[in-house]
């Protein structure tokens, strides 16, 4: 898929993607002679947004393998670069694959092996390497890539285990990653004038960003900042927002199917009209704003999308009932020229029509009925502190274990904690009918702030007024609000960003301290040379906002609604550690107790 759409936004989006490009190909130009690029498997998505395969072949790549501790498969070249995240048990992998080689003998050819730590390389992978007995077989280097853009707006840096390690691991690596890939940011786009954050995690990003600027004296971006503002937002902070079912388009196929880097995969038979037949059992559809239609439905609540993709529907049939108006040569020429156009907004047209209907039917199960009526009672404060019997029987019912910890985990955050007795029962629940392997993922919630004993304190309960964060009546169709994303509710991540320019956080301090973790307000200095720059009032303000420990597309269309909204003077630009759904979030934080063999 072209990529080119990316520098359509005011923040070229596309000029990040063209540096990480070239860092990965200056690599690879390095190395002379034929390459095999072996993979670290939760790294071929996101390379394949920097640079498709057709372009590393371009630069001598032949083959490219997943990463596999079976040893690799048998070729012909003179190097064997494996890009990889720096972690134990890859360089474990990379030690049992090269000794395996060397006891094969090879195929005669000799190959050179070059390990790639993505973004950094450690010294303790190294002295992994060495343990290993293969550091001096291998030459080492590191691609400094931590942004990958996801669209016009929208950047992630697809590090899904940050939340894990930093809140309950304690390791603050992914954080140091993030600082850097903000002073990555700023050296292509400018400094960012001002900065806002809360939360722990936030707090420590700033603090990184700080220090890199100060070691980076001399150095400083001498480009007209694009960006006004920066707020950071530590996920600790508001972890309800990810539990609720996202309702809009997008959101619910990521709930559904599981959106990765900006593809999904679903039944090849609902395509096979568009993609032939024996194309196996899935088809990757590509989602990406620069096609029409998916830009303008993604971010409608799931009841909103049928009518529009009718009224297209309508339209586009009026256009080629044209021809038949068509009386003259240039009547017919005109036509031709559009046609083109017409026939690709015709496909994307089928395509959405038939996604639209994996969707309902998915939606109109008893199951996710039952789930979404559970979820509206607790959001509305109905029965809030009470054991609900609804998700007992869900648990009978051998619903999925993680959606059943979403719902608890719900019902403890809006309840402001569960009273001991509540907590006991709930726990006794999910052990014996899922299993006592799920303890520590227990622990793990509590740990992390998702399931917790009340203190007496009411905290959402005040929030919940204060922030306006339940809506009893949202237009759905036609939304006047983010709570649209929920149909109830209103993510309080986004609230925040919303008050941060009307009336801004000095007016709501006392909500920022109801929340965990501190919060700060600072300024960066801009380079001489740039310091009496002034934007146009004509452009309006462009507003960064970086999730740490990741966001929902609820969430990212939250903020794309506020943007387009007439009296909006704002447009944001969207950082995450990850995109990550309710099932995603609480999946990152189980930690299964091994039963030992006897």
């Amino acid at each position: 898929m072209s990529r080119s759409h990316l520098n359509l936004g005011r923040v070229k989006v596309g000029d990040l993607r063209e540096l990480g490009r070239q860092e990965l190909l200056g690599i690879l130009d390095r190395i002379s002679g034929s390459k095999v690029l072996v993979w670290d498997e939760c790294l071929i998505g996101p390379i394949g947004l920097i640079a498709e395969y057709s372009v590393l072949k371009e630069h001598d790549v032949i083959k490219m393998f997943p990463l596999n501790p079976a040893g690799l498969p048998a070729l012909k070249a003179d190097n064997v670069i494996f890009i990889i995240r720096p972690t134990v048990s890859n360089c474990d992998v990379i030690s049992a694959n090269i000794r395996l080689e060397e006891r094969r003998g090879g195929t005669g050819l000799k190959t050179e092996y070059h390990a790639v730590f993505l973004p950094k390389k450690s010294l303790f992978c190294e002295k992994r390497l060495k343990e290993g007995g293969v550091y001096g077989s291998l030459s080492v280097c590191e691609l400094p890539l931590y942004l990958y853009p996801l669209d016009t707006d929208l950047l992630s840096m697809e590090l899904p285990g940050t939340f894990r390690e930093f809140h309950i691991e304690g390791d603050p690596t992914s954080i140091h990653y993030a600082a850097k890939a903000l002073t990555q940011l700023q050296m292509v786009c400018g400094t960012i004038p001002r900065i806002y954050g809360k939360g722990t995690g936030a707090t420590q990003l700033f603090d990184l960003m700080v220090r890199m600027k100060r070691e980076m004296t001399g150095y400083e971006s001498t480009i007209k900042p694009q960006i006004d503002s920066l707020v950071i937002l530590d996920r600790s902070i508001d972890l309800l927002s990810v539990l609720p079912t996202q309702l809009t388009y997008e959101g619910l196929i990521d709930e559904l199917f599981g959106i990765q880097q900006s593809s999904v995969r679903l039944p090849a038979e609902k395509f096979s009209e568009m993609i032939g037949e024996g194309s196996g059992d899935t088809e990757q559809i590509s989602l990406s704003s620069c096609e029409d239609l998916y830009s303008e439905i993604r971010g409608l609540n799931f009841n909103a999308v049928g009518p529009t993709l009718s009224r297209k529907a309508r339209n586009i049939s009026a256009q080629f009932e044209e021809r038949h108006e068509a009386k003259t040569v240039r009547d017919m020429k005109k036509f031709v020229q559009k046609l083109p156009s017409m026939q690709a907004a015709k496909q994307s047209l089928v395509t959405h029509t038939s996604i639209a209907e994996l969707v309902k039917e998915k939606i109109d199960s008893d199951e996710f009925l039952s789930t979404l009526e559970i979820e509206q009672e607790i959001l509305s404060y109905v029965n809030s502190d009470r054991y609900l019997e609804a998700i007992e029987d869900l648990a009978c019912k051998e619903y999925p274990f993680r959606k059943l910890l979403r719902l608890i985990a719900m019902q403890s955050l809006v309840s402001s904690g569960l009273k001991p007795k509540l907590l006991d029962m709930y726990k006794k629940l999910v052990l014996q009918t899922y299993g006592y392997q799920h303890l520590l993922t227990f622990e793990n919630l509590e740990k992390a702030g998702l399931i917790t004993l009340n203190s007496g304190q009411k905290t959402f309960g005040a929030l919940r007024k204060r922030l306006n964060l339940i809506s009893d009546i949202v237009d759905e169709q036609n939304p006047t609000d983010i709570a649209y994303v929920h149909s109830v509710y209103a993510p309080l991540s986004v609230r925040l960003v919303q008050h941060l320019e009307k009336p801004g956080w000095r007016n709501i301090r006392d909500v920022l301290d109801m929340l965990p973790g501190p919060s700060f307000e600072d300024t960066q200095q801009l380079n001489g040379a740039i310091r009496n720059h002034h934007r146009t009032t004509e452009q309006g303000k462009i507003v960064l906002v970086m999730f740490v420990g990741g966001c929902t597309m609820a969430e990212v269309a939250a903020l794309r609604f506020l943007s387009q909204q007439e009296e909006s003077s704002v447009e944001y630009l969207i950082v995450t550690t990850n995109i990550i759904t309710g099932t995603g979030f609480i999946h990152s934080l189980e930690t299964e107790i091994q039963t030992p063999l006897f």
